[in-house]
């Protein structure tokens, strides 16, 4: 993932997509990777109707003053992965926002750790909830953290 541009789309280019097409367009570079993934060192590397995959590596910029990974690392690799499992099913036009995130730390991150994988798959789909829920391993699998969400999907303005 070299020669990423960053940034943000306009909510016109934004619903001009459904939501898988945007996030594929995201990761093929047809638009600008988030801020966020610059700042946290981590990227969107897969997606399909459901599902999205997110992978970074934590480092010392991410160490909390107790000498670990601070959660938030974890929360939002975590966050992006079950948000963006339920922005892949919206359809042009549909925006929606996070309600609520449930986030389950199961064993410390640390720079030793190596990269990580955050999958996040669809639970439910509604016509204006979803939930999705997803989990944060390291490269042989082991579980360092899980979390669900709900999100409130709004429909396409005619």
């Amino acid at each position: 993932m070299t020669n990423l541009s960053y940034g943000v789309v306009s909510a016109d280019v934004l619903t001009s997509y459904d939501g898988l097409s945007f996030l594929q367009a995201l990761i093929d570079g047809t638009l600008p990777q988030p801020p966020i993934g610059e700042t946290m060192g981590f990227h969107l590397i897969e997606v399909a109707h459901g599902r999205a995959v997110f992978t970074g590596t934590p480092g010392m910029q991410h160490y909390n003053p107790i000498g670990t990974v601070h959660a938030g690392f974890a929360a939002t690799l975590l966050d992006s992965c079950v948000a963006c499992a339920v922005n892949s099913t919206l359809l042009k036009g549909e925006t929606y926002t996070t309600l609520e995130l449930k986030l389950n730390l199961v064993r410390a991150l640390t720079k030793d750790v190596g990269p990580v994988r955050a999958e996040g798959r669809i639970i439910h789909r509604g016509r204006t909830v979803a939930t999705s829920e997803g989990d944060l391993k390291d490269a042989s699998g082991k579980l360092y953290a899980h979390a669900t969400t709900t999100c409130m999907i709004f429909p396409a303005k005619l």
